[in-house]
């Protein structure tokens, strides 16, 4: 105990610049905004928003103190902060953490990071748009760039524009690699291989692998650029938020670059 009163002796504008420090900084400051939830409101709470935006040299000891590569470690320690205070968190809240981007006008920012929170309920949420990039790295699309729109709505992903499902309807492939392509890797992509969309709740691009890409038919992977993981989609309802640079591998060797950057496409 005496270490942490130590450590903010200074006061609250005194900048931790450790992993213990910020993290214990962040969390008296998520529980001081969650106190402000007290009255019944905590079970109203859908979730919990961090937005980081450090320098690129801070970075590693931001991801390090926000458990980065465990992000349900942190969610623990929101909840044990939570059970403490009687804050009654509903079962299902969920935790996003997003860095280098502004903040949005809804969050509250801390005095002593560069670090905001957004406590997200059913009536207040981030009102927030994206735009996004999807470029060809390996295989041949109709286009050579697409471009991806918050407001959107669904990006089908498969082989040709216009084809017909198994179950008997027609899709529209936004995404489209086409049959008659010279590409060989082409010929791999299914019919309904996978498809992109919005999610308001976590305010990020999706991508879900659809009948088409999924074993024992075709398969759909996701390349993290930050942490160089591949992780496999087994299933048509679960997907995976999409962040700058990933690489979506459809198929065995066909690739897609995801990217919010506009210099690059323009």
């Amino acid at each position: 105990m005496k270490m942490i009163f130590d450590l903010f002796k200074g006061g609250a504008n005194e900048r931790p610049e450790d992993v213990k420090g910020i993290r214990h900084a962040l969390l008296q400051f998520i529980k001081q905004e969650l106190q402000k939830a007290e009255g019944g409101e905590g079970s109203n709470i859908k979730g919990l928003g961090i937005y980081i935006n450090c320098s690129s040299a801070e970075r590693q000891v931001y991801e390090a103190a926000l458990y980065k590569d465990d992000p349900d470690q942190l969610k623990s320690e929101i909840q044990r902060i939570s059970d403490d205070y009687s804050l009654d968190l509903p079962n299902d809240w969920t935790l996003t953490q997003t860095f280098d981007e502004s903040f949005p006008l809804e969050a509250v920012a801390m005095t002593n990071l560069p670090v905001a929170l957004f406590i997200k309920t059913n009536s207040h949420f981030v009102k927030q748009s994206a735009v996004a990039y999807i470029t060809a790295l390996s295989g041949k699309t109709s286009l050579p760039i697409y471009k991806l729109s918050s407001e959107g709505g669904r990006y089908n992903i498969g082989r040709d524009e216009k084809v017909q499902s198994d179950e008997g309807y027609f899709r529209t492939n936004h995404i489209a690699f086409p049959s008659e392509s010279d590409d060989e890797r082409n010929k791999f992509i299914s019919r309904q291989h996978a498809h992109i969309e919005w999610n308001k709740n976590l305010a990020k691009f999706m991508i879900f692998a659809d009948e088409g890409g999924i074993p024992p038919r075709n398969k759909v992977k996701l390349r993290s650029a930050s942490t160089e993981k591949i992780l496999k989609l087994h299933a048509t309802q679960i997907g995976q938020d999409l962040e700058e640079g990933d690489q979506i591998i459809l198929g065995e060797s066909v690739v897609l670059e995801f990217s919010y950057l506009t210099k690059s496409h323009e």
